[in-house]
């Protein structure tokens, strides 16, 4: 939201115990205004039926950026303005309210018409309306989800889409606000520590953010209660008292029931007063000007302090809440009466009446004329385009360009070695990672990532513990030291917080590398993946993304730390989420490749990835026998880094022996095992083809097919769990293949993991793969 409207309010700074305290004059106005004669009064269908003219103003926020609303009822100088019959109300470069003359459209010759807008405004209304209407039946011609679903958005209005009514959105807006003050804090391009002259990878997609931009996201009271709500909250206010800004305005809008279920009286005032680091501002608003005043007086706050706050807007719910809700079976008719009674449509059009701009007759006109124009819309576009084949359902759900992906990392390496050698030797003491020997797949991510952030100047990692201490298992050691805690930096303890501000970084412009310290820790958070991040192309058609690559610790077998927290092999909720990618590196000359596909794949096609890190082969140096440092590997310099590429959806292929009599296919820790079995495969004169996954999501199906092929004998290994785990996947890919061959699964028990050598009962083992594979040799 930018700020290019009227200057900020007197009385600004105050919070908003009275939020018309701001502007006095606009609240004695309003007060006289309601006591003033109300013609529509003798005539209560006339009253319950006046409307007033509001779109002309929002149209004009449209085009202004105008963060408070378009002057309708009070002017920076706090004295109401009003327009005479027959014109429309507009805002000016200036954030000051002008009127404008022009025709009325036509209406029905039984109507009576009322003041109309000039016919560019009318025009507005129409296509407003046209946009809503599109949205609510499904047509392919909808301007943000294009058919997908009944959402909001404008990508020119910078209006996000939210599918969410629990606050799910929020943690994202969090996120935003922190990116959009590292970003102002950035010099002019955005590009603080790139050489003069540079072009960074970024540079095309700079974000359009005025350097005063603020966020404004809204929710319901009953919305209060959810744990993302108080997740947001929280992490502003967090992040507030640390002393970083975050310019993030909530909209709570009160209208006191949760569906049915009521709102304790005074609970949400309370419960939002009571967040610290979170101004309060509060208003009514079903009253028009009080409305434009408190949140001319928050948003103004928010820009000019660069701090978060809450604006508690009273409302009221006309009709039930959605589809078949029946309010009357839960609400008496008094009450029901009196919610229609504060509409603030009809609060408008007495403060219409009230100042002489129009009578009741001409409002109830202009209703009746404009419900025509929307019923004529209406019946346009029942017969428009719906969306009638999968393949344009899904176009935008996750974009795959794998020669740009391809091309981005060559960019990189060309980079490296070429304009950033000098920075690189710099960044890496004068020791760049390929010269410092045979790495472990911890130190290997570890070399891989201050790569990508000497490439990438918008990239930030951040989580829990990454920063000081360098990771509970030592992989982001050191980054904070050569990049600055603006770019490596810890979080608080709230893996949905986490989440959130990776999507509202990626949406801002950088490019976020948030950890997740544990795979069991993710499941807390994982709607913040499948609801916000991976729907975000769906429901905007690529208009919005918010690219991000989720850094995950997990999966089974590390010695000295049991318990299904610290060893969860789940990952069924990940693989269950549209168009996610999932990188599983086993090897420490996979693991860089891997993370430079990822972070390319994300800064292309705006991809959301996850990179499961498997915690036992952190710092594994050995394969066969104690001491043969066969796990370790040699870092690849800068030239290799595009022969080397890796793509989303390749497996790895280990031959073994003649290679000939058995494939097996798994991933993670399995692959060393299924190394070691097949060893002891080739001594009793058993070749062996072992298939590297890498990736989950997609799975790499062409070359699982190849390979199985191949010898006409499949074992999956498979570290998850039997029901729900990957090995269900693999093999459905092998059916609808037309697979013939044959087929054997070892998978883990379905069972948490416990402690101690206890596990060893549930997991997958060496001795397990090796049986499975001569059961098949036997058939």
């Amino acid at each position: 939201m930018p700020g290019d409207g009227p200057t900020h309010p007197a009385g600004a700074d105050r919070a908003g115990a009275d939020p018309t305290a701001a502007e006095p004059a606009v609240a004695d106005q309003a007060a006289a205004d309601r006591s003033a004669a109300d013609p529509t009064a003798a005539d209560p269908a006339a009253a319950d039926r006046a409307v007033a003219d509001r779109a002309a103003a929002e149209q004009a926020v449209s085009e202004t950026g105008d963060p408070a609303g378009a002057g309708v009822g009070a002017s920076a100088t706090g004295k109401p303005r009003f327009a005479p019959p027959g014109v429309a109300i507009a805002v000016d470069a200036t954030g000051e309210a002008v009127i404008e003359a022009g025709p009325s459209p036509e209406v029905p010759a039984d109507v009576v018409a009322g003041p109309e807008p000039p016919g560019d405004v009318a025009d507005a209304y129409t296509e407003a309306a046209r946009d809503v209407l599109r949205g609510l039946v499904a047509s392919a011609r909808e301007p943000i989800a294009g058919g997908r679903h009944k959402v909001f958005g404008r990508a020119d209005l910078a209006v996000v889409p939210t599918t969410s009514t629990i606050a799910s959105h929020l943690p994202r807006a969090v996120g935003m606000g922190l990116a959009l003050e590292r970003l102002r804090r950035l010099d002019g391009a955005g590009r603080r520590g790139a050489a003069e002259g540079e072009a960074g990878p970024d540079d095309a997609t700079r974000p359009p953010w005025p350097p005063d931009a603020i966020v404004v996201c809204s929710f319901g009271d009953a919305s209060v209660n959810h744990a993302s709500a108080t997740a947001a909250l929280n992490t502003a206010g967090w992040y507030d008292h640390t002393g970083l800004r975050i310019p993030v305005l909530f909209v709570c809008e009160d209208n006191g029931l949760g569906i049915s279920v009521r709102s304790p009286e005074g609970w949400v005032a309370t419960a939002l007063r009571s967040k610290p680091g979170i101004r309060y501002f509060a208003a009514d608003g079903t009253d028009p000007v009080e409305a434009y005043a408190g949140a001319a007086e928050a948003a103004a706050w928010v820009r000019r302090h660069r701090r978060p706050a809450v604006l508690h807007l009273s409302t009221v719910r006309l009709m039930g809440h959605a589809g078949a809700d029946v309010e009357s079976a839960y609400r008496s008719a008094d009450e029901i009466a009196g919610d229609l009674a504060r509409d603030p449509l009809l609060a408008t059009a007495r403060l219409l009446v009230a100042a002489g701009v129009a009578t009741g007759e001409e409002l109830l006109g202009r209703y009746d004329a404009r419900g025509w124009q929307v019923r004529r819309v209406a019946e346009e576009v029942l017969g428009e385009p719906k969306l009638a084949a999968a393949a344009d359902v899904v176009a935008p759900l996750a974009p795959r360009r794998p020669a740009r992906v391809s091309r981005a990392v060559a960019d990189a390496a060309t980079r490296a070695a070429g304009p950033r050698a000098a920075a690189r030797a710099e960044a890496f003491g004068g020791k760049p990672p390929e010269l410092a020997g045979p790495l472990t797949l911890a130190q290997s991510i570890n070399a891989a990532l201050a790569d990508a952030m000497l490439d990438h100047p918008r990239l930030a990692v951040f989580g829990e513990d990454v920063a000081a201490k360098g990771g509970v298992y030592g992989v982001t050691k050191g980054l904070r030291d050569r990049f600055g805690p603006a770019r490596v930096f810890d979080t608080l303890l709230d893996e949905t917080s986490i989440l959130g501000l990776g999507l509202g970084a990626g949406l801002a412009g950088l490019l976020p590398v948030p950890e997740i310290q544990y795979l069991a820790y993710l499941h807390n958070a994982e709607d913040q993946l499948r609801g916000e991040a991976a729907s975000m192309q769906f429901f905007s058609q690529g208009a919005f993304r918010n690219p991000m690559v989720v850094r995950v610790a997990g999966l089974a077998y590390q010695e000295g730390f049991g318990g299904h927290f610290h060893n969860d092999n789940s990952v069924a909720v990940l693989r269950d989420v549209p168009g996610l990618v999932i990188a599983v590196p086993a090897r420490p000359d996979d693991a860089a490749p891997l993370l430079r596909t990822c972070l390319a794949s994300a800064a292309v096609d705006g991809s959301v990835c996850v990179f499961l890190e498997p915690i036992a082969l952190y710092h594994t140096r050995d394969l066969y026998t104690a001491g043969d440092e066969e796990w370790l590997a040699g870092y690849a310099e800068p030239g290799a880094w595009a022969s080397g590429h890796v793509p989303v959806g390749r497996a790895r292929v280990y031959g073994v022996g003649s290679a000939e009599d058995v494939t097996i296919i798994t991933f993670g820790n399995g692959v060393p095992m299924s190394l070691r079995a097949a060893a002891t495969l080739a001594d009793e004169g058993v070749g062996t083809r072992v298939v590297d996954l890498r990736w989950l999501a997609p799975l790499p199906v062409a070359d699982v097919i190849r390979e199985a092929t191949a010898t006409g004998r499949v074992l999956v290994v498979d570290e998850t769990r039997r029901s729900g785990g990957v090995g269900e996947g693999i093999i459905a890919a092998l059916v609808d293949a037309g697979y013939v061959g044959a087929v054997r699964r070892v998978a883990a028990v379905d069972s948490f993991v416990p402690l101690g050598p206890a596990a060893r009962q549930v997991l997958v083992s060496e001795d397990a793969i090796t049986q499975g594979a001569r059961t098949l040799l036997a058939r």
